[in-house]
């Protein structure tokens, strides 16, 4: 499987668990109809999350579920700059606003991506 592909199934599973009520339908999006620009995106927060695991020689599992969700906010938003010159507010919000279901679903991921490395 993908590198992509897990940071989304991540992301799917995280929305599925934490988001109040039903999902946009593009939260949910499976992978093959995902856009290539959030494909390519979800890659490279993916490989952000792996490198930093494997440069902290494993001790990024120390980090507490807030640090490991930041990490994964932090790295999308730098690709939403990549990708989008006038991104829209959501897609660049700053941890502390962003909201509950999607900090818990970024620590998921994390965590997700900790698993695989």
């Amino acid at each position: 499987m993908s590198d992509g592909r897990i940071f989304r199934e991540a992301w799917i599973a995280g929305v599925n668990k934490h988001y109040p009520g039903e999902p946009k339908p593009g939260y949910v999006t499976p992978w093959d109809e995902t856009p290539v620009w959030e494909r390519e995106a979800a890659a490279a927060v993916y490989g952000q999350v792996r490198d930093f695991i494997r440069i902290s020689e494993g001790h990024a599992t120390r980090l507490t579920r807030e640090q490991k969700g930041r990490f994964v906010a932090i790295s999308w938003t730098a690709q939403m700059f990549k990708h989008f010159e006038d991104p829209k507010p959501g897609y660049v919000a700053d941890w502390a606003d962003l909201p509950t279901w999607q900090q818990e679903t970024d620590s998921d991921i994390f965590e997700r991506i900790e698993q695989t490395v």
